[in-house]
Parts: structure tokens; sequence; C-alpha cells
């Protein structure tokens, strides 16, 4: 959906891009923008959607606020479990978040991108996380992003 609103939003008459509406915004909310230089990503979309609606009251990188939203999860998970995530685990675990960061969502046929079939893929991410994996998965979906 990310992408069919990116695509309507640069068709004419709008020809709108995801880095002229940070810009417009950087324009005039100087103090709530951050990250006006930077290359934007087709997520950033959502995060642009998000401040207009006012859900988010600073205009910030997508993949800033899925870093932050996933440093407070990690840590409130562990905090809740008798035994923390294991180093490799933990390993995993970041490799999911940047693929929710680029792609605002991750689900078991993501594990055949490179990024992780290049480690071991399903197999493996099932291998360290069992059963746990599709929970997993949906809690990081919905705190990274929503």
């Amino acid at each position: 959906m990310i992408e069919e609103l990116h695509d309507r939003l640069g068709r004419p008459p709008l020809m709108l891009t995801t880095e002229r509406l940070w810009s417009a915004y950087a324009r005039v909310k100087t103090s709530q923008v951050k990250g006006a230089d930077a290359r934007r990503q087709l997520t950033d979309l959502l995060a642009l959607v998000r401040f207009a609606i006012g859900l988010d009251t600073e205009l910030r990188p997508f993949r800033e606020q899925v870093d932050k939203r996933f440093q407070e999860w990690i840590f409130r998970y562990n905090a809740q479990r008798a035994t923390a995530f294991t180093p490799e685990q933990t390993d995993w675990l970041r490799l999911m978040k940047e693929h929710i960061a680029a792609s605002c969502s991750i689900g078991r046929g993501d594990f055949d991108y490179a990024e992780f079939s290049d480690k071991g893929g399903l197999q493996k991410v099932w291998g360290l996380f069992g059963n746990q994996l599709d929970a997993l998965m949906t809690e990081m979906n919905e705190a990274l992003v929503a």
C-alpha cells in the first residue's frame, strides 16, 4: 500500500515525491523535522503520513524510528524473560529489524532474500527461535512499525 501511495502521489498533477514532501515540512516546521538532508527511502512515506495525521510530533526518518523502537522492544522483551536472547539470536533480530526498516514488515517469505538466505535463511532462524518465530515476527512488526 505504501508503494501504491508513493506511485499515486508521484503522478500528475501532484508530482510529489517523498523528498519534496519532506523538504516542504522542513521549511514549514523546521524544529519538528529531523534528517532533512538525508536521502529519503520509500518507507519514509510512512513517517510522513504519521506526522501529517498527528500520530508523531516530530518528523524523523523511518529507519531512526525503527532503530529506537527496536532498542525499547528488545530491552522490554529481555526484561520479561528468564533468559535474554543469545548473541546469535540478537544478530538475527537485528537483521530482521533492518528488513523491517527497509520494507515496513517481515514474514516467513522474507527469509528467502539474500541478506537472510546467505546466513541460512528460514531453516537457520527457525533453529534459533523454533515455534516462537511467528509470534516474534508479529510482535516485532507491531512494535517497530505501529
